[in-house]
């Protein structure tokens, strides 16, 4: 439940970032301030994308490789125009005043977690025990490039102070490097972006509803499929209507309970997975970390202190939502169960939860 409401929270970032980019380049001001021509944009690009999603898995993976290159090529060329311009002094800028180490640590995880995603939709893809490591191998590589190399470029070739880098700024400093054709050009790459984020993490989070569904924890309408495409429509739209909900929340507390929420399902998994080892070591897996149990411990012991500090400095508006949210989780889960016991509601048959029996049995 924690991971499937991140997961929806989330999402609608990526609609209020769409209208921050629109806004700021002058496409749409009237999106870039709150008021119904904003609250209008987020809501029917939520729709929209949204729908898109019914396609079928295929066909959004193919789309988010084709969104990232088209996306990413105008800051390939952003920052090939900027190292000559490059001074490296530009980059110990200070930003005068108290920092807001909460924001930015906030901000900085959002951009760089929910690599575990895609694991909802290991059932879609073909030889995922040689798939998955391959492809996260190269997202590694990927992600930090197109992090760290187009934003020490433009940090590095333009003078602008620390307080104008604001959500879609990068679009103004690729215009000043390389022109108004770059500017929009960049803008345009940063709006893909959002799409294709947007598209993906819509399907984790139904697949994840239909994964739930398939397990007995909630009802079987949640695993029906689209007959023509197989996609979890159901799912589809419930997850929709849960990011219209959140797309009211500023940008700042959708990441801020998007990653507080992530937190505490990420170090759930870690309990999980060392609990797993520790308990049943024999226990067939598909996957499985060639260490021992010392070196998993040290190996998760890193990123649950970074987690843990995400949570602790999340705000009490956060802790409030969280909580309820929580609440509302475990009333709903009780909710469940009782209409298991009733049959008043139609579930799936729960797949055993016997550690030692064979999956394939």
């Amino acid at each position: 439940m924690w991971k499937y409401l991140s997961i929806v929270i989330n999402i609608a970032a990526y609609t209020a970032l769409i209208a921050d980019y629109l806004g700021g380049s002058g496409v749409a001001p009237a999106v870039a301030q709150p008021g119904g021509a904003r609250t209008g944009a987020v809501i029917g690009m939520t729709l929209l994308l949204s729908f898109v999603n019914y396609a079928g898995v295929s066909i959004v993976g193919w789309g988010a490789v084709a969104l990232g290159m088209v996306s990413l090529a105008p800051f390939v060329l952003m920052t090939a125009m900027a190292v000559p311009k490059v001074r490296p002094s530009r980059w110990a800028s200070q930003v005068k005043g108290d920092k807001d180490w909460r924001l930015f640590f906030n901000t900085l995880f959002w951009n760089l977690n929910y690599w575990d995603c895609a694991s909802t939709m290991a059932g879609e893809v073909e030889r995922p025990e040689q798939t998955f490591p391959r492809a996260l191998a190269l997202a590694v590589v990927l992600i930090a490039g197109s992090y760290l190399l187009p934003l020490m470029a433009a940090t590095g070739a333009i003078d602008a102070p620390p307080d104008a880098w604001v959500n879609g700024y990068l679009a103004d400093a690729a215009g000043i490097i390389g022109g108004p054709w770059l500017k929009y050009w960049t803008g345009a790459g940063a709006v893909i972006s959002s799409i294709g984020m947007f598209e993906a993490q819509m399907s984790s989070g139904a697949f994840q509803l239909l994964g739930m569904a398939d397990l007995g924890l909630l009802p079987a309408v949640f695993s029906r499929r689209a007959a023509r495409t197989g996609t979890p429509w159901v799912a589809i739209a419930v997850s929709t209507i849960v990011t219209i909900v959140v797309s009211f929340l500023c940008f700042d507390d959708v990441v801020a309970t998007a990653n507080f929420l992530y937190s505490l399902g990420t170090l759930l998994e870690f309990a999980s997975f060392l609990w797993l080892r520790a308990k049943h070591p024999a226990m067939k897996r598909p996957y499985r970390v060639p260490l021992p149990l010392p070196a998993l411990v040290a190996m998760c012991a890193v990123p649950s202190a970074f987690l843990a500090y995400v949570c602790v400095v999340a705000g009490w508006k956060v802790f409030a939502l969280a909580g309820g949210l929580t609440m509302l989780g475990v009333g709903w889960h009780g909710v469940m169960r009782v209409c298991k016991a009733n049959k008043v509601l139609r579930f799936n048959n729960t797949v055993s939860a016997d550690p030692q029996q064979d999956p394939g049995d």
